[in-house]
This record gives C-alpha cells, structure tokens and sequence, in this order.
C-alpha cells in the first residue's frame, strides 16, 4: 500500500510544542512509511516542520487511540503538550466529548476539553521510577540529578534563577549520559521564579534540541520542585517559549505523586493538505 496523497492534517501548537494532527482512522499512510514519512514532514523549511506527528486511530478500549512520532522519526510513549493537542483536535472532529479518555503507549489519558475549547486538562499516568542523588559533571561542575518517569524519562537540574544554561549542548550530554542507558533521557533545566513558580528548558529526546515547551518535563520539574519543599501544588511553569502550564497533584510523603493533572492551551493554527511533494 501507498501512502494516499493529499494526506489532511491540522497544525497545532501546545505552548509552542508543534505538531501534524492526522485523522488516521482510516488508513492513509501504511505502517512500513510512517517514519519516513513523519521524518520528512518534520524538516522546517523544506516541508511542513514540527516537534512530531501524531495518527489519531481507532480504539476497542477508549475513545480513541494515538500513535506519536518524534520529528526524527522515534515512536514516544508519551507527550503532554501532544495529548493536549490530540484532545483538542478529536473533541473539534466529533472524535470524542468534551470528557475524554484515549489509549498511548503509557496507558490509558483522560481528559478533558475545558469551557473556552482552548485549555485542556489532563489527567495524566501516575509518574514512576524516581531516582534522586545522581549527578554528572557538566563543563567541570558536578551537577545534582533527580530522575522521573512522567510518561516519558525525565532528568530534572535545578539552576541558579540568573546562571546562563547551553541547553543543547548540556541536554545532549545528559540525554546520552551512561546514568540513562540504554533508552536515553529528556532533560529539564529548571529555575525558580519570583512570582512563586518555576521556569523549565528541555531538551527533548527525539527532536535533539530545546524545545519550546515539553508538558512531562514540566509535570517532573513542578513535582521535583514540590518534593524539596519550596512549593506546593499548583505549581505554575513557565515555558521555554514563555507560555504558562498549570500542574496540579497529590505530593506523597515519599516524594512521588499521584492524581497529576497537566493543564494549558491547545490552539489549532492552520488546517491542510500534505501532497507528495511535501516528502521530496
């Protein structure tokens, strides 16, 4: 089978996590072209460009089901911003209600398509496998680590509120660090703000870069944030491209947490056709 051009797609944007939205309940680009495919969509310039492309498929066990791309071309199991923007579009296409549920590779997401039709909350996975006391050494100068799955593997590294952080470069170092072998790991460099909430710079794992925003990097900095005691939730985090999310849960005794919800825009910025041509 071939992939059957024009493909419709809308372009959305989670605080500035870009992304292709493909209806995908029928099947318009075969299994054996989508990383190809979701590689050659993704280049900025030369086609559409975004952070990933996510296939919304059918489901026997929720509402729906979402196959996620990476921009290199990498399945992820997991991505809030994404969710946010998946949620969002299948609520718009009559996919689902405004109360929803939808089948990833990290288990089963609710959510839900708040008043405005903009914000969505989700209720995420509850966040496992946390590791603190780790450290690595960045430009000579040992840095502490905490570590996370929030759906996604997660390093966390609080920073001074004024210091200069080369994110690409630090992130790539800690991403591919022996600590986080073999799957790799995203990373957040996370400073605290005046106004009570925290900043959070990622490198994402799968695009190899910052990005402008990254939902479970920000649900691990805000638990992260919470667990050493300098906040409680809600926590506000501002992201890389200055947007805000709003995460709220139940900080357990032990540090971990239960009942994360995940909150922020959703917008659509365009709707389209990818032709052939878009791959070439």
């Amino acid at each position: 089978m071939e992939i059957e051009f024009p493909v419709p797609f809308a372009k959305m944007s989670g605080t500035g996590n870009d992304f292709l939205v493909i209806d995908h309940r029928r099947t318009l680009v075969p299994q054996s072209e989508q990383e190809n495919f979701v590689r050659r969509v993704c280049r900025r310039m030369f086609s559409v460009g975004a952070d990933g492309v996510i296939f919304i498929e059918n489901s026997e066990h929720a509402d729906f089901s979402w196959k996620f791309y990476n921009a290199d071309g990498s399945i992820a199991e997991m991505c809030g911003n994404g969710a946010r923007c998946a949620a969002r579009f299948a609520f718009a296409k009559g996919i689902a209600e405004k109360k929803m549920s939808f089948e990833t590779l990290a288990g089963i997401i609710e959510a839900e398509v708040l008043d405005d039709g903009e914000e969505i909350s989700l209720l995420m996975t509850s966040p496992s496998d946390f590791r603190t006391g780790l450290e690595a050494d960045l430009d000579g100068t040992p840095y502490a680590i905490s570590f996370m799955n929030s759906g996604v593997p997660h390093a966390v590294i609080f920073m001074d509120e004024g210091a200069e952080i080369p994110v690409k470069k630090w992130g790539k170092e800690i991403r591919f660090h022996k600590l986080f072998q073999p799957a790799g790991t995203n990373v957040n460099f996370v400073q605290y703000l005046a106004d009570g909430g925290i900043r959070v710079r990622t490198y994402e794992r799968g695009v190899e870069d910052e990005t402008m925003a990254c939902g479970t990097g920000a649900v691990a900095g805000a638990i992260f944030a919470s667990a050493s005691g300098k906040l409680d939730s809600p926590v506000t985090v501002t992201t890389s491209g200055g947007e805000k999310l709003t995460i709220v849960f139940d900080l357990q005794e032990d540090g971990t947490a239960k009942n994360v919800h995940l909150q922020g825009p959703a917008r659509i910025i365009y709707i389209g056709q990818l032709t052939a041509e878009s791959l070439k």
